[in-house]
C-alpha cells in the first residue's frame, strides 16, 4: 500500500520545487463544511424519492439519467401533443410529470444549501481562501466535480487574487471608439474571460445555465439572493448546467454535448506540473477522470508540458487502501496524503 504522508509536506515539496499547482475537488470538500447536509446527494437520490413510475419509464426509455434531455423531452412532448390535439388528460398527465421533476430538483437544491453566503462565517470563508490560494498564485488551476455554491461562494467572498471562472459581461457595442460609451450586457456569460480562466466546474454547477447559445452564470441581482435567483430560473423551465449521468461514459457523453463542460475537461486533458485531489475518491464511474488524467501525463512534447504527479487525499484507512488498488491506472506518480487533517474550512 502507498505510504500516506502529511499534506503541509506534499505541499511544501511541490512548492519547493516550483511546479505548477493544480487542485481538484470533490465532495468531501463540502462534506467538511457540512456533513449532515453534503453527505449524500441530493441531486442524484431526487429522483428515487420522487417514486414516480412515469418517471422511472421515462428514464428507461430514453436510456439516461440525464435529467435536462428528460425535461426537453417533456417539453417537446407537450407541443406535440398540443399540435395534434390530444386529450386534455393526457397533456394534463404530461404537465404533472414535468412539474413533478421540476419542483422535486428545485427541493434538492434548496435542501443541499445554506440559504446564501453570508450564513458562512467570515472566519471559514477566510480559511477557504487561504486553502485554495496556493493554486491560485501561479498558472495553476481549480478544477471541481461539485455541483453545489460553496466554491463559489468563497470565491466571491475570499477576493482570491487571480481567480477567474471565464465568465463576464460582453460588450453591446465593441466597435465603439470611446471607452466612456461603452454598454455592457447585463447577463454574466462565459467567453470574455476564458484566455485565463483557472476556475472549472468539470461536472456544471446550479448556478451555470445554457440557454441555447450562450453559457450564463446566475448572480445576485441586488435584490435577492442567489438560491432564490436559481430557483425563479428553474420555476421557467431554464436548468442549471450539470452531469447527472451514472457511469463515467455516460458522463463523458453529457460532457461532449455542452460547449463549457467539453472545455473544462479538455483543460483537465492538458494539465502541467502536479495535482493535488480532495474529497474525490476516484469511485467506479470516474474512469473518465482518470481517462483525463492519464492523456494529461503523456501530453505535449516537451518533457515539462504535463502532468508529473497526483497527490490524492485519503480520509480513512480504507481510503488509502483504494487509492493503492488503483494507482496503477494512472500513468503518472501517485502519492497519498492524509486529508482527515487537512481543515480547508477552519473548523
Amino acid at each position: 500500500m502507498l505510504k500516506v504522508e502529511r499534506y503541509e509536506d506534499c505541499l511544501a515539496e511541490l512548492q519547493a520545487k516550483k511546479r505548477t499547482l493544480n487542485l481538484m475537488l470533490g465532495n468531501g470538500f463540502s462534506m467538511a463544511y457540512d456533513a449532515k447536509i453534503f453527505s449524500y446527494n441530493a441531486l442524484q437520490t431526487f429522483i428515487a424519492e420522487l417514486k414516480d413510475p412515469i418517471l422511472d419509464k421515462l428514464f428507461a426509455v430514453v436510456k439516461s439519467k440525464n435529467l435536462e434531455v428528460i425535461m426537453q423531452q417533456l417539453r417537446v412532448l407537450s407541443q406535440l401533443l398540443e399540435v395534434f390535439g390530444a386529450p386534455a388528460t393526457l397533456k394534463k398527465k404530461v404537465a404533472a410529470t414535468d412539474l413533478a421533476l421540476r419542483q422535486g430538483l428545485i427541493n434538492a437544491v434548496k435542501g443541499l444549501h445554506p440559504e446564501h453566503v453570508f450564513e458562512i462565517p467570515e472566519p471559514q470563508i477566510a480559511a477557504c481562501a487561504r486553502f485554495l490560494a496556493p493554486y491560485l498564485a501561479g498558472t495553476g488551476s481549480v478544477f471541481t466535480a461539485n455541483y453545489d455554491f460553496l466554491l463559489y461562494w468563497v470565491l466571491m467572498r475570499g477576493r482570491i487574487p487571480n481567480a477567474n471562472d471565464g465568465f463576464g459581461r460582453e460588450l453591446l457595442n465593441p466597435e465603439e471608439p470611446n471607452p466612456q460609451n461603452h454598454d455592457y450586457a447585463p447577463e454574466l456569460t462565459w467567453g470574455p474571460n476564458v484566455p485565463g480562466q483557472n476556475i472549472h466546474y468539470l461536472h456544471g454547477a446550479l448556478h451555470l445555465f445554457d440557454d441555447g447559445i450562450e453559457i450564463e452564470k446566475e448572480a445576485y441581482d441586488g435584490f435577492n439572493y442567489l438560491l432564490h435567483c436559481v430557483e425563479e430560473r428553474m420555476k421557467n423551465e431554464d436548468y442549471p448546467v450539470f452531469v447527472t449521468a451514472g457511469s463515467g461514459d455516460d458522463k463523458l457523453a453529457q460532457i461532449a454535448h455542452n460547449k463549457y463542460l467539453e472545455h473544462c475537461y479538455r483543460k483537465l486533458c492538458s494539465l502541467e506540473g502536479s495535482l493535488v485531489v480532495f474529497g474525490f475518491n476516484f469511485g467506479p464511474y470516474d474512469e473518465h477522470i482518470i481517462e483525463a488524467l492519464n492523456i494529461a501525463a503523456k501530453h505535449g512534447r516537451n518533457a515539462g508540458e504535463k502532468l508529473f504527479s497526483i497527490y490524492i487525499g485519503a480520509y480513512t484507512p480504507d481510503d488509502a487502501k483504494h487509492i493503492s488498488s488503483i494507482a496503477d491506472k494512472v500513468r503518472c506518480k501517485v502519492r497519498l496524503f492524509d486529508s482527515s487533517k487537512v481543515n480547508p474550512w477552519g473548523k
